[in-house]
């Protein structure tokens, strides 16, 4: 299923590993190169020993270049990191993938997607493609959410209504992440530009029954775990899936576009709430998945949202995984 062309696997540190060096390398060009900015088949399916993964393609936002997006780059570091994997300098390309997992026939939805257009206008592609994988939205048993970002749990939500979507769903999400959103005062605490997220949140997601709220290690589901990856938000979490032979680690936004946190893992996100506290949980996690030989997917790296890291000095290579 993960098919890794020459060009992808050379175009990384992956090169290093193979040939046993140890020194800093340059990332190579065209690195991504294999990896279409959309796919033409919108679900991809893999094991991970006895778990069935579906990684789900739901858009890809075409963000325009903006100098905060990265606090310690400018967008000509940026540019230059993206022309260095072989992508589009044209913008930032912020793909949205998410995960459905089947346990022992029980559906296990990791992030609930960004609510067919209520975050982008051109990330409406999750319900068609969930269909077209054989999953029926109506059936998912379970929701993990690894953090309160629109592009995460908006799908949660009618447009408009706010209605649930997944009502009879069991919710899992980070005790600390739904508490630090729902305090009362912190609408008035947030930034200007997350005020109306900040308020959806407060008002919709405590009027719900079906949450369950778990501590840092929790095991969420029969081999899943989630584990504190905090920075990102104040209880951003991932989730670490033991199919009995290999790990997969579904790890959402701690690396979220490889072609600039790879290379760079000191840069900060404009995103990333508390920057320091992201960057050493980028390092803590990639190290581990690095390690011990866990397989990783991410929300936003290129469909089908998974891939490969090797140590590159003190950054990282990064293969991304190749539709078959």
């Amino acid at each position: 299923m993960f098919d890794m062309t020459r060009r992808a696997v050379l175009g990384t540190a992956a090169a290093a590993a193979a040939f046993g060096l140890s020194s800093k390398l340059e990332f190579i060009p065209q690195a991504f190169a294999a990896t279409p900015l959309e796919p033409t088949v919108g679900f991809y399916k893999y094991k991970v020993g006895s778990i069935e993964v579906t990684a789900i393609y739901d858009g890809i936002w075409r963000k325009p270049h903006d100098p905060a997006f990265i606090k310690n780059a400018s967008v000509d570091d940026t540019k230059e990191a993206l022309s260095k994997a072989g992508l589009t300098t044209d913008f930032m390309p912020i793909p949205l993938t998410v995960v459905v997992l089947d346990i022992g026939g029980r559906k296990i939805m990791m992030d609930a997607g960004s609510g067919v257009g209520q975050w982008q206008t051109n990330a409406t592609h999750l319900p068609a493609n969930m269909a077209a994988a054989g999953i029926d939205y109506k059936k998912i048993d379970t929701i993990m959410i690894s953090h309160f970002h629109p592009d995460h749990v908006w799908g949660l939500m009618e447009k408009g209504t706010n209605t649930a979507v997944f009502p009879n769903a069991e919710l899992i999400v980070n005790a600390a992440e739904f508490n630090w959103w729902t305090d009362p005062g912190r609408v008035d605490k947030l930034a200007e530009g997350r005020k109306e997220a900040g308020r959806r949140i407060a008002s919709v997601f405590p009027t719900w029954k079906n949450w369950k709220l778990v501590d840092d290690n929790a095991e969420v589901a029969p081999g899943v775990h989630m584990l504190a990856a905090y920075g990102h938000t104040p209880g951003h979490s991932v989730f670490l899936i033991d199919g009995g032979s290999e790990q997969l680690m579904v790890s959402a936004d701690i690396m979220y576009v490889p072609a600039l946190l790879a290379p760079h893992p000191e840069w900060e996100g404009a995103y990333d709430q508390d920057g320091p506290m992201a960057v050493a949980t980028r390092r803590r996690l990639v190290d581990r998945v690095i390690a011990d030989k866990i397989r990783i997917c991410g929300s936003h790296f290129p469909f089908p949202g998974s891939g490969t890291f090797v140590k590159d000095g003190n950054s990282y290579g990064f293969t991304p995984t190749i539709q078959a």
